[in-house]
């Protein structure tokens, strides 16, 4: 399906542009939510007048919340969490957490849609993107730290809160390296015994 983009869509365009979408994408959300309409005849012949519309409003939102943006910036996020061993947290740090904890520091509203990143299951130093505007998009940094302890713990050693993930598959790739420099060693005698 061919739809004309009315208003910007985050990870798909900004308003004028054309775009095929699946059907079911452009019948069931893009077109009822005023996002965008059927890519017809009547309805390219408006383009230019609806990129000139979202230029400006998009020239005046991004004004408008540049200030925001920078005050972002300089935002650095804590939080105490319950964690084992390997650093692994019991249960996670989610967008909503985010959005909340940023919204009581910058006093504007900041909801948990525009907080892109996955949630966080591990200890350890974090970059989240906030999305204010599809233009402006400034990064926050996040601490988890295990409570009971400093936050400073994690930053000043951070190799102490490896991701579970890297240590994995660290014990993957010693496995494949000790069974390559093993299958040679147990090739050889059998060939000279033949």
């Amino acid at each position: 399906m061919k739809v004309m983009l009315v208003k910007d869509v985050y990870k798909l365009g900004h308003a004028g542009d054309i775009k095929k979408v699946a059907d079911g994408y452009g019948r069931n959300f893009l077109i009822p939510q005023g996002f965008a309409v059927l890519a017809t005849v009547g309805a390219m012949k408006q383009i230019e007048k609806i990129k000139s519309q979202a230029e400006v409003r998009r020239k005046g939102q991004n004004e408008e919340l540049k200030g925001l943006a920078d005050q972002i910036k300089a935002v650095s996020l804590t939080f105490p969490a319950k964690a084992g061993d390997t650093g692994k947290l019991y249960g996670s740090i989610t967008t909503q957490d985010i959005a909340t904890a940023l919204t009581e520091k910058v006093r504007f509203e900041v909801k948990r849609q525009q907080v892109d990143i996955q949630p966080i299951r591990a200890l350890g130093e974090f970059t989240a993107h906030i999305r204010l505007t599809m233009d402006l998009v400034p990064e926050i940094k996040i601490v988890v730290y295990r409570e009971g302890e400093t936050a400073e713990s994690i930053t000043e050693h951070p190799e102490k809160f490896e991701k579970p993930k890297k240590a994995a598959n660290k014990a993957k790739e010693e496995k494949t390296e000790a069974a390559t420099t093993e299958e040679p060693a147990t090739e050889e005698p059998a060939t000279a015994t033949e």
